[in-house]
This record gives structure tokens, C-alpha cells and sequence, in this order.
């Protein structure tokens, strides 16, 4: 069975040479959300912590707020959780990618048409 075509949209904002947000890094601020850990967000991505940490130190660099706290580990643990600021900033992340999808609707469309078959 074949996958049906569809549009992806990979909005980037750089910072200089860095970029400050992505796809990528949104889906890294949603597993935060959801796992309350830096470790656990990139064990669920499959991805290094280290890379998940940095990842999260070049978007807490490139705003005038960090979208991530962290609390160092111990006897009560650790944990990483998104600021007010960072849900904010998740939100119109998404909200532009629906408005970017939305405006090319019909172009979309119009482009699956003109596909040859599989």
C-alpha cells in the first residue's frame, strides 16, 4: 500500500547563525511538555541528551526569556519544564504553520492532481 501524497512545511526563524526555532526543535519543547525532562524528551525522539541540551540552550539563547527551565538533579530529581514564554512561543509556532498550510491550500490540490500515479 502506497502513502498518499501530502504537503510538509518546515518554517525556520535564524538568529544569526543559529537557528532559533524549527521543526524540529518545537517537537523537542512538546515532548518537554509531556515528559517534564530533558533526558526523557530525547529518549522519546530518539535522540542524545546532549544534543537535546543544546537544542534547548540555543533557543533559551536566542530569546529575550528562556522557554525552558531546568532543575539540577539529587535526592528529589531533576526536571526540565517550559515557561509561560515557552508555551507562548510553541503556540504561535503552530499557529503559523496552520496559517501557512491553509494559504496554499488550493495550490496543494491543484499540485496532487498533476502527480503521475504510483
Amino acid at each position: 500500500m502506497t502513502a498518499s501524497p501530502h504537503f510538509s512545511l518546515k518554517l525556520r526563524l535564524h538568529r544569526g547563525d543559529a537557528i532559533a526555532l524549527g521543526p524540529g526543535k518545537m517537537e523537542l519543547l512538546e515532548a518537554l511538555q509531556k515528559t517534564g525532562s530533558i533526558s526523557s524528551a530525547a529518549r522519546s525522539m530518539g535522540m542524545s541528551y546532549r544534543r537535546a541540551w543544546l537544542l534547548v540552550d540555543t533557543m533559551n539563547q536566542s530569546f529575550k526569556q528562556p522557554l525552558v527551565t531546568t532543575a539540577t538533579g539529587g535526592k528529589g530529581g531533576g526536571g526540565a519544564m517550559l515557561t509561560d514564554f515557552g508555551v507562548e512561543i510553541l503556540a504561535h509556532y503552530r499557529a503559523m504553520e496552520n496559517k501557512a498550510l491553509e494559504s496554499i491550500k488550493a495550490e496543494m490540490q491543484q499540485l496532487k492532481v498533476l502527480l503521475a500515479d504510483q
